[in-house]
């Protein structure tokens, strides 16, 4: 929420914010329109059990990728912008990978 308090320009472009279920209700996704204006969907869970939730999965796959690099597998950097642009360094790679394969 500090994001969106501070900074709303970073999300213009955002049409619909996939959110989880601790973000169930109806002023978290006012606060989000009068901001940003985008729609919030929550990802909830339709049982006990383990279960794959839609576009979750995408997320928890990056953070698998990010942990294979030694420099993101913990928090090492002080500042921010180090730990941003080392995201950045390893997302490069891991696309240009791909491409080349």
């Amino acid at each position: 929420m500090e994001l969106l308090e501070e900074h709303p320009e970073v999300l213009d472009k955002v049409e619909v914010m996939w959110v989880d279920s601790g973000y169930d209700g109806d002023k978290f996704a006012l606060a989000v329109w009068l901001m940003i204006q985008a729609d919030v969907e929550v990802m909830q869970r339709t049982g006990k059990q383990f279960e794959v939730l839609p576009k979750r999965w995408v997320v928890e796959r990056t953070f698998g990728w990010f942990n294979q690099y030694h420099r993101l597998s913990k928090d090492y950097e002080r500042l921010p912008e180090m730990s941003e642009a080392a995201i950045y360094a390893v997302m490069t790679r891991v696309m240009l990978r791909r491409l080349v394969v």
